[in-house]
């Protein structure tokens, strides 16, 4: 269904596939987590840390975990001293990269400039 065939009979957002989209991608860091990773990927935790900078390292595991119980996210942990863990995108999440990609569009036509 589309948003207009949704109007009127919608009592609960998360209800319906915006509603689940949401779910999956919403909040201030899986998006650009999602981005990170469709830029550069294999990604081992603390070079993600790194490169997104100012979210904590409780916030990054929690956000990746989410992702991974959504289906988003691959995470690969090689048994060796110390721990190496990498993250990558699963197919699922790769679906997504072209609204990304329209977002990251909307960005560069918006944005204002300096």
């Amino acid at each position: 269904m589309s948003m207009a065939e949704y109007k009127g009979k919608v009592k609960n957002i998360q209800d319906t596939p915006f509603g689940y989209t949401l779910s999956v991608i919403g909040g201030k860091w899986k998006m650009v987590t999602m981005y990170l990773l469709a830029e550069n990927q294999p990604v081992r935790f603390n070079d993600m840390k790194r490169q997104i900078g100012a979210i904590t390292f409780k916030t990054l595991s929690s956000q990746l975990k989410e992702l991974e119980a959504d289906g988003m996210v691959i995470r690969k942990e090689y048994p060796q001293v110390p721990p190496k863990v990498e993250y990558s995108l699963t197919d699922k999440a790769k679906t997504l990269l072209s609204v990304l990609e329209g977002l990251c569009e909307w960005g560069v036509r918006n944005q204002p400039e300096a």
